[in-house]
């Protein structure tokens, strides 16, 4: 538990069973956000609870789900873990790194550096697993959730291109 970060009485803290519910909604916004960025998301309540247990799952192994709280309101989570990928043509350091799997804060609480205060706690947990690296995607067309990964110190690593050759599926 991170406790007070001294905005508005934002507390971040571990997720706990409680939390269930707001995180579902959560995970629905997020996905409905980015249903509305490009047209390869699925509806939010078709994948809230399937994808939810994932990432419990995921974290619960390797890694942490925080919360943000206003006094007596849920703000917001971040989920992420630990990745071991085996690839031999990059350093280890670089194939062992903390993935930040997903982040929302809900509307109302936008613009006050949430995002940046639950990166921070996934950060701290990763650098005491001795992890250097954390990596976080966005959908290009996200340039609000880009902005707020580069004030928070990130910079791009990889770019995935894509290019629609034939008709699009559902």
């Amino acid at each position: 538990m991170i406790g007070p970060t001294g905005m508005d009485g934002l507390t971040i803290r571990l997720a706990k069973p409680s939390d269930q519910s707001e995180l579902r909604r959560a995970v629905v916004e997020l996905q409905e956000h980015e249903r509305r960025l490009h047209a390869t998301r699925l509806p939010g309540e078709a994948i809230a609870d399937a994808y939810l247990a994932w990432i419990l799952a995921q974290a619960a192994e390797r890694g942490a789900v925080f919360v943000a709280e206003s006094p007596n309101a849920f703000a917001g989570f971040a989920a992420g873990w630990i990745e071991d990928e085996a690839n031999i043509a990059e350093t280890r350091d670089s194939t062992r790194f903390g993935l930040v799997s997903d982040i929302c804060v809900l509307a109302p609480y936008r613009g006050r550096r949430i995002a940046s205060s639950l990166l921070e706690a996934l950060e701290t947990l990763f650098l005491r697993d001795g992890v250097s690296r954390i990596r976080i995607g966005a959908l290009a067309s996200n340039a609000a959730a880009r902005a707020s990964y580069e004030r928070s110190g990130f910079a791009p690593y990889e770019v995935v291109y894509e290019k629609l050759i034939g008709p699009a599926g559902g």
